[in-house]
């Protein structure tokens, strides 16, 4: 009986030492992780903005040549930029001022699938404005999107195919 006692003890002891083992264990790979994931690039607010303004001058061209295909694509790369925003730059008052433009995006969007050119100009006039109401809602003010000029991406065709 005491044989079995000590039998029973050691296999309880040998599962705890072997349980602690695989917590230790466990948790360096959770630090471990952790510590990449602190150390992983993230987009800073400027970057996104950046690509946002490279979205819209495309959007605008695209547009202005009736390539539906393309303004949708780009519209709708606009908005996966501002969902990344909302997403990645939580702690930044900018990004709580974000959705103002989304009814906007959308006006611009049902312009495109109602391939109407003189909704969709009027619609990106709104836009454009509304990306300068928030810059200087959020004291970025000196910071003033326009209506593009001129195509600043001369290896892209805007035209329709």
């Amino acid at each position: 009986m005491k044989t079995l006692l000590l039998l029973t003890i050691s296999l309880i002891l040998l599962a705890c030492n072997q349980q602690a083992k695989n917590t230790q264990v466990l948790q360096r790979r959770m630090d471990s992780l952790e510590s990449r994931l602190a150390n992983t690039y993230k987009p800073g607010f400027g970057e996104f903005m950046s690509e946002i303004q490279a979205h819209h001058s495309k959007l605008w061209f695209a547009g202005q040549n009736e390539n539906w295909k393309l303004a949708d694509f780009e519209v709708h790369e606009i908005m996966e930029s501002f969902e990344d925003i909302q997403k990645f730059e939580t702690e930044r008052k900018e990004s709580r001022m974000i959705e103002m433009i989304d009814p906007v995006l959308d006006s611009v969007y049902r312009a495109i699938q109602q391939k109407n050119p003189a909704l969709f100009k009027r619609n990106f006039y709104l836009l454009t404005n509304t990306c300068n109401d928030c810059h200087r809602a959020t004291d970025f003010e000196f910071n003033v999107v326009q209506v593009p000029d001129k195509e600043s991406f001369s290896n892209q065709d805007f035209k329709a195919n």
